[in-house]
C-alpha cells in the first residue's frame, strides 16, 4: 500500500436521529452512527444540524446546507481497528488466533493474552506443554500455563509470535493483555476506542 495522500471531500446530507447522511467524494449517501467509518472517514458526534468527523486524525465540522468539507487522507500500511464499548463499558471485537474465531475483551490490567482451555485446544495450542505457573484471578488462585500465539488478527491487524496465558478455568472471552497493547496506538474518544497497529 502506498503513501500517497489525496482529498476527500464529505458533505452531511441529513441527521437520522442519533446518526449522520454523509456523501463522499459524491458517492452515495451512507447512514453513520457515531463511532462507525467510511474509508477513512469516522463520524465523531452528531446533533441536530451538525456533524463531527475525522479524517486520517484530522477533525472537521459538518452543518446541514454548509459547504463540503475536504481534507487530505494518507494511505498508509499502518492497520487498525475500531471498537465501540458495550453498555457496560467494555471494548470488545471478533478475531482469530491461529485460524481460530474468538472474542477479545479489552484488558489493560491484563499483562498477557489471556484464555480459557478449550479456546486454546480450538486454536490448535498445546498448552499443557507450555511453562506452568500461577495466576490470582477473580475465582482466586489457578495453574497457568505461559505459551506462544502463532497469529493473531484484529481486523486488518496481524500479529505473529505474541505472549499469552492459557488459563485453568474457562473464560467467556479471550483478555486481550498488553502483550498485544503494548504493540498498539491506543486512543479513546468517549465510547470509541482505534487500535493502531506499531509494529
Amino acid at each position: 500500500m502506498s503513501d500517497t495522500a489525496h482529498s476527500q471531500e464529505v458533505v452531511l446530507a441529513g441527521v437520522l436521529g442519533g446518526k449522520a447522511l454523509l456523501v463522499v467524494d459524491g458517492g452515495p449517501p451512507r447512514t453513520l452512527a457515531v463511532g462507525q467509518r467510511l474509508g477513512a472517514v469516522q463520524l465523531v458526534s452528531v446533533s441536530a444540524d451538525a456533524a463531527e468527523i475525522d479524517i486520517s486524525g484530522q477533525r472537521s465540522r459538518l452543518t446541514l446546507g454548509g459547504q463540503p468539507v475536504s481534507a487530505a487522507s494518507r494511505a498508509s500500511s499502518a492497520r487498525e481497528v475500531t471498537l465501540v464499548s458495550d453498555l457496560r463499558g467494555h471494548f470488545s471485537t471478533i478475531g482469530t488466533i491461529n485460524g481460530s474465531s474468538v472474542r477479545f475483551l479489552v484488558d489493560t490490567g491484563a499483562s498477557l493474552v489471556s484464555m480459557g482451555p478449550a479456546t486454546a485446544v480450538a486454536a490448535g495450542i498445546d498448552y499443557r506443554r507450555g511453562e506452568q505457573g500461577m495466576a490470582s484471578t477473580a475465582n482466586g488462585v489457578v495453574p497457568v500455563w505461559r505459551v506462544r500465539i502463532r497469529k493473531l488478527t484484529l481486523g486488518d491487524i496481524q500479529l505473529e509470535d505474541v505472549d499469552s496465558v492459557v488459563m485453568q478455568v474457562e473464560m467467556p472471552a479471550v483478555l486481550l493483555g498488553m502483550s498485544v497493547l503494548n504493540r498498539m496506538e491506543m486512543r479513546r474518544d468517549g465510547s470509541t476506542m482505534v487500535l493502531r497497529q506499531r509494529y
